[in-house]
This record gives structure tokens, C-alpha cells and sequence, in this order.
């Protein structure tokens, strides 16, 4: 693994170590575990959140190698001019390079999800894990489009918060909540959310499409992790262009399973070696 910037070392159990705050490329990342075999595991952070959500998925992964990585624009790692998930997928696969991971599992919590989605299809990966994002807007982009000049303005926090109270925060513990470290920038939300605002409903379809359809071909596995049933068109979509993705409910962690139920997710991992 070739990295710059400071960093700390420290054995965290048999045969395992962890770099906390390693540069790998443009992006800020811990790494933890060792390599054991099985495809390393790459967690991407929601938006506004960083790496350090990761934590019980952490504990939970038992030593396998992971890397957590700070994106683009937040936490540690420098913002960039784009943030359009090909664009940020660049970027994570220097990143990825740089840490001498070869075709990990990438697990993506809610934006994170749609960047695991772009890379998977561009770039060499095991397996997605998605966590709890719909890969088609819906609803979401109906109410991103209806109040973008809002997002524009020097209200813009008034929208993050009206969307973090519908995440189910409450559902989680309080020393899981305090992993939910938050930085709603206005050019994070406008420019992850970018793609949203600028396609239509129609050409999002498409492009979520043809990412799949690569998955597909690439032999890329693909599970999505949700806290609700998704709806039954949307899993027709799914199905149609990737007939090998699995579908796993979570209840009773609201938008963060990841967090109060980390051993359920790394039992699907275990599924891709």
C-alpha cells in the first residue's frame, strides 16, 4: 500500500492492524484488518456524513481487511470542482489503487451507495452492497426538484434538516447517533445531488440502467439493504436489468443499518469470497 500524508498505526488485535487518517490518492481513509483472502471491503460514507460512521461495521467485519474512506468534499478529504458520481468514482479508484486493493466489495450507505453503483460499473469489483438508497430518486427527486431554489439560497439548511428528521435517527442508540457527524455545505448538497437536479426522471433511469446492465455482465454481485420494502415496480427494475440482486429488509434502524445492525450486513458479505 503506497500512501502519503500522516498517519497512525496501531495493533488492534492477532495479525491485525489499523492506519487511521492514511492519504491514499485525494481521499482520506482508516484501513483495518488484514488480508485474509477475501476480497477487501470498501465502505463510502452517506452524504454530509465521513468515515467514522463506519465504526461497528468495523468491529463487526472481525479483522478483514477494510478501508473506510472520507469522499470527496467531506471530512478529511479535499473537495473536488465535480461531484457527479463518474467523476467521484475516479477519483475513489486512485484512491482504491493506491491502497493496493484489487476488484473489492464495495459497501455504499445512501449516496455512498450510488458512488459503489458508478464504480462497480467502471471499475474492477467483487461485489455492492447498498445500503438503504433506491438507485431511481422517485419521490426524493420529485421534492429535491420542488425546492432546489431553497437548496440555492441562504436557506439551504432548512432542507437538510426537514430531510435528517425523516432518516429515523431516533431509532438509534445515543453513542450511535454520535456517529452521525454532519456537514451540510451547501456545495455538498448541490453538487452530490447535482445530477438529480440537472437530468430528468427519464435520463437518471437510464444511466442508473446501463450501470446495472455492467454489473451484470461483469459478473458483480449486488444486494440492497433496506429498512422498508421497496416498492414492486422498482424492484421490477431492478431485477430486469441485474436478475441476480438480492433484496434484504432491516426494520428498527431507520435510514442506518449499517449501524444497529452491522452483523446482518457482514453476513451478506460473507456470501461474496
Amino acid at each position: 500500500m503506497s500512501a502519503g500524508g500522516a498517519r497512525t498505526m496501531r495493533s488492534t488485535g492477532p495479525c491485525t492492524e489499523e492506519l487511521t487518517g492514511v492519504r491514499l490518492g485525494e481521499l482520506v481513509a482508516d484501513v483495518t484488518g488484514t488480508d485474509d483472502g477475501r476480497p477487501s471491503v470498501v465502505l463510502l460514507h452517506g452524504l454530509t456524513f465521513d468515515r467514522g460512521m463506519w465504526a461497528p461495521m468495523v468491529e463487526a467485519l472481525a479483522g478483514r481487511r477494510a478501508v473506510a474512506f472520507d469522499l470527496p468534499g467531506h471530512g478529511d478529504s479535499a473537495r473536488q470542482a465535480s461531484y457527479a458520481p463518474a467523476d467521484v468514482a475516479d477519483v475513489l479508484h486512485e484512491a482504491v489503487v493506491a491502497a493496493g486493493l484489487d476488484a473489492p466489495v464495495l459497501v455504499g450507505h445512501s449516496v455512498g451507495a450510488v458512488l459503489a453503483t458508478a464504480y462497480a460499473a467502471r471499475h474492477p469489483a467483487r461485489a455492492v452492497l447498498n445500503v438503504d438508497q433506491p438507485l431511481l430518486p422517485g419521490p426524493f427527486g420529485d421534492l429535491l426538484r420542488s425546492v432546489e431554489p431553497v437548496l440555492r439560497g441562504p436557506d439551504h439548511l432548512s432542507v437538510w434538516t426537514r430531510l435528517l428528521d425523516q432518516m429515523g435517527v431516533e431509532e438509534l442508540s445515543p453513542p450511535l447517533r454520535a456517529l452521525l457527524r454532519s456537514t451540510p455545505r451547501q456545495d455538498l448538497l448541490l453538487g452530490y445531488w447535482g445530477e438529480v437536479l440537472d437530468l430528468s426522471p427519464d435520463e437518471l433511469r437510464a444511466q442508473r440502467t446501463d450501470e446495472l446492465v455492467a454489473l451484470r455482465e461483469r459478473g458483480t454481485g449486488y444486494h440492497h439493504v433496506s429498512r422498508a420494502p421497496l416498492p414492486a415496480a422498482y424492484v421490477s427494475w431492478l431485477r430486469a436489468a441485474l436478475p441476480s440482486a438480492g433484496i434484504t429488509v432491516l426494520p428498527g434502524s431507520g435510514h442506518f443499518p449499517h449501524l444497529a445492525r452491522p452483523e446482518a450486513l457482514v453476513e451478506i458479505l460473507s456470501g461474496w469470497r
